[in-house]
């Protein structure tokens, strides 16, 4: 009965410190490039790539940059993390995807187009089939009076 006491509290430990996880910087406007560092206390090495950026979009596209440097500069990695106000960014072929943990579920958020650009996925459909993003009808002009 004991066993099955301690066994249970050391599982709860376990699954309580594997779901936290390492967790990305709040710095407000901060974009970081994230690089995974076994000497480190947590587990990665966080490198300023921007500052001053006012949304996630941003910092994507300044770490989509710093890859295709790098990439031109004969690198060889083509997916890159990063970090920018409590989220993760994963950036590889298929586009952009942000999640809170390293490990955790991830969602899409940014789609590439054919050329290799990044581009908000609802905005290719609209290319491809020309639906407008959101068009409000002119008001009427009012009848004239009398």
């Amino acid at each position: 009965m004991r066993f099955l006491a301690l066994a249970g509290a050391v599982a709860a430990g376990l699954v309580s410190a594997c779901s936290q996880g390492v967790e990305a910087p709040f710095d407000r406007g901060v974009c970081y490039y994230v690089v995974p560092d076994e000497t480190a206390e947590d587990g990665i090495k966080l490198n300023v790539v921007a500052r001053d950026q006012p949304q996630i979009e941003f910092c994507a596209a300044r770490l989509e940059e710093m890859r295709l440097r790098f990439l031109g500069l004969g690198g060889s990695n083509r997916e890159i993390i990063g970090a920018y106000q409590g989220k993760f960014i994963f950036i590889d072929a298929t586009g952009v995807l942000v999640g809170d943990t390293l490990t955790g579920g991830r969602y899409f958020f940014l789609a590439r187009t054919g050329d290799g650009r990044l581009a908000i996925p609802g905005a290719i459909q609209r290319e491809i089939d020309g639906r407008p993003v959101g068009v409000i009808a002119a008001p009427e002009a009012p009848a004239p009076a009398g």
